[in-house]
């Protein structure tokens, strides 16, 4: 079955400028982790910070566009990893293993259509 792992974390605690020593140590630690999954990982990507965010959001009907994420949190989207695993208990113990910088969660969501 395929899984989203969707990474919530503190953005500014990863370093947001280019050759900070956080982000580099964050992204190498992603690096070993996708080595890791093998073929297991299907796909997944770092996503651009909050700064770069449009939300489509639909209220009573009406659709509005808006700059930034859809809710303001401490914790922001910060990528994800599309995985197969056998079952949910596989999609946990893999989650565990992926990389944050400081405190975050990963949100386990299954793919429509995936079994």
């Amino acid at each position: 079955m395929q899984y989203a792992l969707l990474i919530y974390q503190n953005e500014v605690a990863a370093g947001l400028e280019p050759g900070n020593p956080a982000l580099n140590a964050i992204v190498a630690r992603h690096m070993a982790f996708s080595s890791e999954l093998g073929t297991k990982r299907i796909g997944g990507s770092g996503l651009k910070t909050t700064a770069s965010a449009t939300t489509v959001r639909t209220q009573n009907g009406a659709r509005s566009v808006h700059d930034g994420p859809f809710a303001e949190t401490r914790e922001q989207l910060g990528g994800f990893y599309l995985i197969d695993a056998a079952d949910l208990d596989e999609a946990i113990e893999i989650a565990g293993k992926v990389p944050l910088a400081g405190d975050g969660a990963i949100e386990i969501r299954p793919l429509l259509g995936a079994g």
